[in-house]
């Protein structure tokens, strides 16, 4: 028996040529792309079949006849009885109209004619339960033209590429329509991230935070029909090999679909994080007029705050859609197909945690973040004020041991050549810019030439500061005192910021370090000209975080405990308080 296959390399696609290749008598051509020969050859040696019964054939869905070439549309053609497997789809919600349309749309249209010029006996076609859109009740097998909106590209392109194998009269057909599919019910295994894990981390952070016996709060939302992958290959090769169903379709589900709160239960329990114990029913949003709830949605800081908390999960906007999907999802085409097959999906609760252990154990989005501060700062510019003493020098220190750009700010240009001295000796690589951060204009000419000599800013910690013990009432007569502190700790700070952000932009990342002051948090007696500047800068960068938080800006601000320092020299009562050397409190912006 032979079998055509596009997205044998895919994550379905594997599962399925697995299920195939059971059979001895069985080989598959396989279409892929050149530069996917080596995922195709790992296939081969997972499997433990050789070449000769997993062949490749290169191609590309973007192409005419995918892209074939004569000798292998020979090959092809004088093969008996083949059969063509369409597993091959684009599914990405960060990606748009044009892609999903080549990707799904044009490439089944390629692989029909394709099909159809080998004389393959059947055309078995992967749809999508995704055909649907956001149809309100019952999708039967026989549905299509009833779907309902498709509010993303994905779903409308695999509802137009089901209707051109539909259209098509010439080449027997069958159609699979899998739900949305997870890992392999007994190992976890899956190779991306979607669906019901996108709110994983969510249910991670929950447990970070909460003790697993505190109920909390949840959402009740609408269906998540979701199948292990393995179901899904077996059922449809089950189907696939039997007789006298061609022109069917088959919708691959789990016949008793969970509601979005059970889910999140069901994988908190796997996760031993808490319970969503009381669940809010967003049909209670439904109450609100349509116009009112998209007025108050367009807000700006409603859409800020919308994207810090995506941002916070690593969630992608789209994927909020799924919360309330109205569907559920008719399966009697498969059932009758199944019967007496030993082939059923398992119930969700029963392989939650292998899925939860693969994840957190292979694609946690935090396995792959940076771990050590060589990981974060090499071969980046990092800017730090007040760098000739204290913090800042002890921070400069601290990544001289790393490949970073270092940029030394401080008044005194024999101070900074100083602190260079020390990071030249460690090995690392330093550059001195004797600027006064409290005069705009020196702020301003500072950022321009780091810019001209270094082509870029990847992290500005704003140290330098300015503190002034000194009670209310005997600042009647010093209204400079509180001048001179804002120009300093707010005013320089925010220069430096603003002026470095148009370069971040440009580059679609930055990072911008704010060392604050405890006292913020304390309301400090005695300090108010020093607090009353570090709290502006707080409530700036608050601010600031979330309108960058789509573009790849961060800020950070660090209420740092009493360090020290010469700045605290003078007032001698601290010489009796703890307080952090400067080097410890490098260990904090480094954390």
């Amino acid at each position: 028996m032979f079998y055509v296959m596009t997205g044998a390399t895919g994550f379905l696609g594997r599962y399925i040529a697995e299920n195939l290749l059971q059979d001895p008598a069985v080989t598959i051509y396989a279409i892929v792309r050149k530069n996917s020969l080596s995922k195709l050859e790992a296939l081969q040696r997972t499997l433990g079949v050789d070449a000769g019964r997993l062949v490749p054939v290169f191609g590309e869905l973007s192409e005419a006849g995918l892209g074939l070439s004569a000798k292998d549309i020979k090959t092809l053609t004088a093969l008996k009885s083949a059969e063509f497997f369409h597993v091959a789809a684009l599914y990405d919600l960060t990606q748009g109209k044009a892609a999903h349309e080549v990707a799904n749309v044009q490439g089944t249209q390629h692989a029909l004619a394709l099909a159809k010029k080998l004389g393959v006996a059947r055309f078995h076609h992967i749809s999508s339960i995704a055909v649907a859109g956001l149809y309100k009740g019952t999708f039967k097998e026989t549905m299509l033209e009833e779907a309902g909106p498709m509010p993303h590209p994905y779903l409308q392109t695999k509802h137009d590429a089901e209707k051109l194998v539909r259209a098509q009269s010439d080449i027997p057909y069958r159609i699979y329509r899998p739900s949305m599919v997870v890992g392999h019910s007994q190992t976890g295994h899956i190779d991306k991230v979607d669906g019901p894990y996108y709110a994983f981390k969510f249910i991670q952070k929950l447990r970070g935070a909460l003790p697993q016996w505190m109920p909390t709060i949840g959402v009740e939302g609408g269906y998540l029909n979701i199948v292990p992958v393995d179901f899904v290959a077996n059922a449809i090769c089950q189907i696939a090999r039997q007789k006298n169903l061609d022109g069917q379709c088959f919708h691959i589900v789990d016949p008793a679909p969970q509601r979005v709160g059970d889910v999140l239960n069901i994988f908190a329990r796997a996760a031993h994080a808490p319970q969503l114990s009381m669940r809010i029913d967003l049909k209670m949003l439904d109450m609100i007029p349509k116009p009112v709830r998209t007025i108050v949605g367009g807000l700006p800081q409603v859409k800020r705050l919308r994207q810090t908390v995506l941002e916070g999960f690593d969630l992608p906007s789209e994927s909020l859609g799924y919360i309330r999907v109205p569907t559920k999802f008719a399966c009697d085409n498969t059932t009758k197909a199944l019967a007496g097959s030993g082939i059923a999906c398992p119930p969700l609760k029963s392989y939650a945690a292998p899925v939860w252990d693969y994840w957190e154990r292979n694609l946690d989005p935090d396995l792959f973040r940076a771990q050590t501060l060589s990981e974060v700062v090499d071969g980046k510019v990092v800017i730090i004020t007040g760098a000739s003493s204290g913090i800042g020098e002890a921070m400069a220190l601290k990544l001289a041991h790393t490949k970073a750009n270092i940029i030394l700010v401080a008044r005194t240009e024999e101070k900074l050549q100083e602190t260079k001295q020390k990071i030249a000796a460690l090995g690392g690589t330093a550059y001195s810019y004797a600027a006064d951060v409290s005069d705009l204009a020196a702020c301003d000419r500072l950022i321009a030439e780091v810019i001209r000599d270094h082509g870029r800013i990847d992290i500005l910690i704003n140290n330098a500061g300015r503190s002034i013990r000194r009670a209310i009432a005997n600042s009647l007569d010093r209204f400079h005192d509180y001048e001179r502190t804002m120009q300093l700790n707010y005013f320089g700070a925010l220069r430096l910021i603003m002026n470095s952000l148009p370069a971040m932009l440009a580059q679609k990342r930055g990072h911008v370090i704010n060392i604050s002051s405890i006292g913020v948090l304390t309301n400090a007696p005695r300090f108010s000209a020093y607090i009353a500047s570090k709290a502006a800068l707080d409530a700036f960068s608050r601010s600031a975080a979330t309108e960058f938080s789509d573009k790849g800006i961060r800020f950070t601000t660090i209420n740092m405990p009493l360090v020290r320092t010469p700045m605290i020299a003078p007032t001698d009562i601290y010489k009796n308080f703890p307080a952090l050397s400067p080097e410890e409190a490098a260990d904090l912006i480094e954390e």
